[in-house]
């Protein structure tokens, strides 16, 4: 449904009240809406709640962007590696575990984290 610029849509967030319906022209606005939602979430956890900021604006993606608009060729090759890399049982790159570049290693341990989360919310969906 959004897929193309130029696209009018409804944001998922009140503003002075109100849901606006907004023009969107290029991913820069799509990223300005992300915005207003993880300073949302924030608001809203101050305030006790405790939403997850990645997950909340995941959500509500789809209500005004295309979720395709996030995906980044870079990161999607990093997940390839690493699923490769756990599959196979072998190093993303040469050497052993201490001589993985540093940046890698954090890479690793995030898509880790959000694999298991996704594991973990499909069993309790699940039940």
């Amino acid at each position: 449904m959004y897929h193309t610029y130029p696209y009018k849509a409804q944001i998922p967030v009140l503003i002075d009240g109100k849901y606006e319906t907004r023009m969107f022209t290029s991913k820069s606005d799509v990223e300005t809406i992300m915005e207003l939602l993880v300073d949302e979430v924030k608001q809203n956890n101050e305030k006790g709640s405790s939403f997850n900021i990645a997950e909340s604006v995941v959500k509500q993606l789809p209500f005004f962007a295309c979720p395709n608009v996030l995906i980044n060729a870079k990161s999607q090759k990093d997940i390839s590696r690493y699923i490769y890399s756990q599959q196979f049982g072998i190093s993303p790159y040469k050497g052993t575990y201490g001589e993985q570049p540093h940046k890698w290693v954090e890479k690793s341990f995030l898509i880790k984290n959000v694999i298991e989360r996704k594991k973990t919310e499909a069993k309790n969906y699940g039940k």
